[in-house]
């Protein structure tokens, strides 16, 4: 299986595609979509939704999975990060590929095993579990590796296919 994690923003989008194998991962690529802060909103958003569509169309991962958002104070950023958030998923929508949403806490286990870990912790598991020489950069791209192997171990265990089938 492979499986697509994208950390959204509309500064800094990280993504990273990840092959979860007999147990094992596999990081595939990984790197993230960069826009500059005073050009318009507009053209961030198309620039966003752009660059992701042309990197699925290549990747053609079995799966997308995003982090869910939770924002407990500015509102503006908010609202901004959902917009790009949104031509994210359409990128997504438009190849067809199927999009699953996880919840920080939901990552933080996946990857650690423990819900309140740290944003260091999280790196270096993430590091650890695609055998890579050191944590990726910028930091959403590690997030977006993160999520993907959140997809991996929810939806790569064959309990969870046999599930599924139900």
């Amino acid at each position: 299986m492979v499986v697509f994690g994208i950390d959204p923003g509309y500064a800094i989008v990280g993504w990273g595609a990840v092959m979860f194998q007999a147990n094992n991962y596999k990081s595939l690529g990984f790197g993230s979509v960069e826009t500059q802060a005073h050009t318009d909103f507009n053209e961030r958003l198309e620039y966003i939704y752009d660059e992701l569509y042309s990197i699925l169309k290549r990747c053609r991962p079995d799966a997308v999975s995003i982090e869910k958002l939770y924002f407990q104070t500015n509102k503006t950023t908010a609202i901004k990060v959902a917009q790009a958030r949104g031509v994210t998923l359409l990128a997504a929508q438009k190849l067809k590929i199927p999009v699953f949403e996880y919840t920080p806490l939901q990552v933080k286990t996946a990857v650690t095993g423990y819900g309140k870990a740290k944003k260091p912790q999280v790196m270096e598991m993430t590091r650890r579990l695609l055998h890579l020489p050191e944590v990726p950069k910028p930091d959403d791209t590690a997030d977006a590796l993160a999520i993907a192997i959140c997809h991996a171990q929810s939806a790569g265990s064959d309990l969870r296919r046999i599930i599924n089938k139900l």
